[in-house]
């Protein structure tokens, strides 16, 4: 009889694993939020549940061994940045300077696994998003926000690491989601016409949806 643990309870157990330490994760950044000057009060679980959930993704995939171990840190990152900044950005229509500014080199930090070519590519397309986001910010203030210009250096450094054509992707499906998200909201009422809505989120879902399939690509390809 062998000892070796089946690949499909292997999968279910790194899932369950990550989406545990994703829970308590969540119920920090939920902490944190409470505490910031400028962040937000959110009800359990909310915060649990989505960092719990993004985490146990990634720890699926990895141990199913499509998302290579290399880019388990950043994805893990981001699905936390994610819940964090989201959530501060769809109550309150702002993005805590407390989780934009840190995320950057936080991000470069998590992209060290994979080798010292994705960070460097990383920190130049940082400096990339910055400075495109900045250029809207001023000719459109009321399409993108500061807080928008700041999240963009971290998340322009996690796609740039993956390929110099990500953040491309990334930037068309943040703009298609809010938009979407303008439609609805005008639809049901919520939103005035020419009204803003949070960008934050849609960047933050772009980048999570772009980055991952990349990683995904390395770990299939």
């Amino acid at each position: 009889m062998s000892g070796a643990v089946p690949p499909g309870l292997f999968v279910v157990a790194a899932a369950v694993v990550a989406g545990g330490l994703g829970a308590q994760a969540g119920a920090g950044a939920r902490w944190l939020l409470a505490r910031m000057r400028r962040g937000a009060r959110v009800r359990a679980p909310v915060c649990e549940v989505a960092v719990g959930v993004l985490w146990a993704l990634v720890g699926g995939a990895w141990a199913a061994g499509v998302v290579p171990g290399g880019w388990v840190p950043a994805l893990l990152g981001l699905g936390w940045l994610a819940a964090a900044a989201g959530v501060v950005d769809l109550r309150h229509r702002r993005l805590p300077d407390a989780l934009t500014l840190p995320a950057l080199p936080v991000a470069l930090v998590l992209l060290a696994p994979l080798g010292p070519g994705p960070v460097v590519r990383g920190a130049i397309g940082a400096v990339a998003a910055v400075a495109v986001h900045a250029a809207v910010h001023l000719v459109v203030p009321r399409a993108m926000g500061a807080g928008d210009v700041k999240l963009a250096g971290s998340l322009g450094a996690v796609l740039t690491a993956s390929s110099w054509s990500a953040p491309v992707l990334a930037l068309v499906l943040a703009a298609l989601l809010t938009g979407a998200g303008a439609v609805a909201g005008m639809v049901r009422g919520r939103v005035g016409r020419g009204g803003a809505v949070p960008h934050g989120p849609s960047m933050l879902v772009a980048c999570s949806v772009v980055a991952t399939a990349a990683a995904v690509g390395a770990g299939t390809g």
